[in-house]
């Protein structure tokens, strides 16, 4: 066997160069002939050896310092999500499991969905191709964007990207496009069936619509480029403060991750919100009685009482002194009154409308009447206190009972038969579902379950939004009173809550002369008091057509309707001094709200001021204003009261 050639340690010296002398070949050289000696030349300089490859420079002190403070950063970070989670999950063990697997009977739905589409080849196959086409075209944009052949897009108009970094990083903008291709895509899919119940359709297409928010990429650290600048900016530090806010909130819900949508120790009811001046002059076991203070030296003769909806509290229309409604009528000249309802507890469970309608609203008026000395009152119905005065009206109709001169509704439904998403929550699968929670509860549905409800009606806006700037972004929520309130949610009495799902939602009974309330059943149709509604164009509670439905409900009525810009909330809690929105108006009422608008006159800014004049003309004499203190009830605490205070 050959032998390895010997290779000299690393370490060792190096040989010194061998001179030309006698040959390394063992063969001898023939003699050559004598010549003349010279000089023996000199060795040639030694060659310099090549300079080594610089090294890549070490990180200097600073940048050294940053990566160690981010990779703290982020070990604290994962420990503290990893602590809350362990906690949560801790917290969660003896508690039973959830009722079902299904709650919203979304299966069955999208196992419709997708039978419908395996029955029809052609159109799979169609939308196959034309998802591929669209990303064909995206892919062609993105060659010509990186050939310098296409500017970069626009920032976009979804507030999820709105950002300038989603649309200047081209491996962002493709994400974002790929993303909004395949969402808009699959949601089309599902849209695009037509041979199923259309009930079934819009569960599939809700919690599919759902299914695509959760997966944007603006949801995740790894896919946001502005989290990962928040995160390269701080050093981490964004991203801490993220699994703090985290872990904060799986302790505020005991376990269970409820979003903060706002700074809560900021407000405190009666301090900075709800401090409109005035006096809780009756109480008893379902509500608070406030008249408020006179802000002109005049008020008009007949008063105005409002009954917010009892699935929230009433501050609502009194959050600050520049958006408060109850301070502004006030200052038109109205003697303003409001029912402030009790937070149920598990004592009211068997509470119903009829307890609602005659501990509520009777009861109301004739405190109001007494203490005013009059003898007809204006009221106001908000949501489901809408709901339930547009049922006491016609309860009223029936007893010839007049003492209402002129009613008005906000964003209150009472025909249900295009009720929006809502529709959803309420066939019967969902409602035993409820049903159980509520017994589990004592009688009371709680205030958080109907909070993530209307959450999810509006997830981008009330659900990931908050997710990505309290956790990815390390942010604290803002200072919101609007948001503050939305939080505050009240719990709601069993027997009341599944009458108003079940006979209202489900069976539409109030429009159809088929509800029961005080013994009678009721029929809009024959209430004669003058009604104004007001609706809000974008509302996802009580969508517009569905109030412009139970607007000609009242058909004996004489019914003025406005369209307002924005919201639920935001359309009916605009001053006109903010200078916002606008609003619609048309002294017709139509068989169609597409017609009704078709004839409607825009105007700008709030709606406030059209609808005081149409109270003022139906509020009487101008008389000297009333002093709460000065009236035959007694004040028993200063206003917003204590009612709303309790917590659920």
């Amino acid at each position: 066997m050959a032998k390895r050639p010997t290779v000299p340690p690393a370490d060792a010296a190096p040989r010194a160069p061998r001179r030309s002398g006698r040959p390394t070949s063992a063969r001898p050289r023939a003699p050559k002939a004598a010549s003349p000696k010279v000089a023996a030349p000199e060795s040639p300089p030694p060659r310099p050896e090549p300079a080594p490859e610089p090294a890549a420079a070490a990180p200097g002190p600073d940048q050294r310092e940053m990566l160690e403070t981010l990779s703290l950063n982020l070990a604290r970070a994962a420990m503290t999500a990893q602590a809350a989670i362990a906690e949560a999950a801790l917290s969660q063990a003896d508690r039973p499991a959830a009722l079902s697997p299904d709650p919203f009977n979304v299966g069955p739905a999208m196992t419709s969905v997708m039978s419908s589409l395996a029955a029809r080849p052609d159109r799979l196959f169609s939308a196959q191709a034309d998802l591929f086409s669209r990303y064909m075209d995206l892919w062609a944009s993105t060659a010509r964007r990186a050939a310098g052949e296409e500017p970069a897009a626009a920032p976009s108009k979804d507030k999820r990207f709105k950002d300038p970094a989603w649309s200047e990083n081209p491996m962002f903008d493709v994400m974002r496009q790929s993303y909004l291709v395949t969402a808009d895509w699959m949601n089309g899919l599902v849209s695009s069936v037509d041979d199923v119940d259309p009930r079934t359709r819009r569960r599939a297409e809700f919690f599919t619509k759902l299914l695509t928010d959760a997966f944007s990429p603006s949801n995740f650290l790894a896919s946001n480029p502005v989290a990962l600048k928040a995160l390269a900016e701080t050093n981490g530090e964004s991203l801490v403060k993220g699994m703090q806010n985290f872990a904060a909130d799986l302790e505020r819900g005991h376990g269970k991750l409820k979003i903060s949508q706002a700074d809560y120790g900021h407000f405190e009811i009666g301090r900075n919100v709800a401090t409109a001046p005035g006096k809780v002059v009756w109480r008893d076991e379902l509500f608070e009685l406030i008249q408020y203070d006179a802000a002109t030296d005049k008020q008009r003769a007949v008063p105005l009482l409002i009954f917010p909806p009892w699935i929230n509290k009433f501050y609502i229309l009194d959050l600050q002194p520049a958006n408060s409604m109850i301070r502004w009528l006030s200052a038109q000249g109205f003697t303003v009154f409001v029912c402030s309802w009790v937070n149920p507890d598990q004592d009211k469970a068997g509470f119903g409308f009829d307890d609602y309608l005659e501990k509520g609203v009777y009861r109301a008026v004739e405190k109001v009447l007494a203490q005013t000395r009059s003898k007809h009152l204006n009221t106001v119905g908000y949501c489901i206190g809408g709901t339930l005065m547009g049922a006491a009206l016609a309860h009223m109709a029936a007893k010839k009972d007049d003492r209402v001169s002129a009613n008005t509704f906000f964003a209150a439904q009472h025909d249900f038969a295009e009720a929006g998403d809502l529709l959803l929550f309420t066939d019967e699968h969902w409602l035993n579902e409820v049903e159980q929670q509520m017994d589990a509860a004592g009688g009371v549905l709680p205030g958080a379950a109907m909070a993530e409800t209307f959450n999810a009606l509006r997830a981008n806006d009330l659900i990931w939004s908050f997710f990505v700037s309290n956790y990815l972004m390390g942010k604290a929520p803002p200072a919101f009173d609007l948001l503050f309130w939305n939080a505050d949610q009240t719990r709601m009495p069993k027997t009341l809550h599944l009458d108003y799902l079940r006979k209202m939602y489900g069976q539409n009974a109030l429009t159809k002369g088929e509800f029961e309330i005080g013994g009678l059943k009721v029929d809009l149709s024959k209430v004669k008091t003058p009604l104004y509604f007001q609706a809000s164009r974008e509302d996802h509670i009580a969508p517009m057509n569905s109030v412009y439905r139970s607007a000609r409900a009242f058909s004996g009525a004489d019914v003025t309707l406005t369209l307002a810009g924005s919201g639920h909330i935001a359309g009916v809690v605009n001053p006109p001094s903010a200078n916002k929105y606008q609003h619609w108006t048309n002294a017709a009422l139509p068989a169609s709200l597409a017609e009704w608008q078709a004839g409607a006159v825009e105007h700008p800014g709030s709606w406030w001021n059209h609808w005081a004049d149409w109270l003022h003309a139906k509020s009487g004499d101008w008389i000297p204003a009333r002093d709460p203190e000065k009236g035959p009830l007694p004040p028993l605490e200063a206003a917003p009261g204590s009612y709303v205070k309790v917590k659920s």
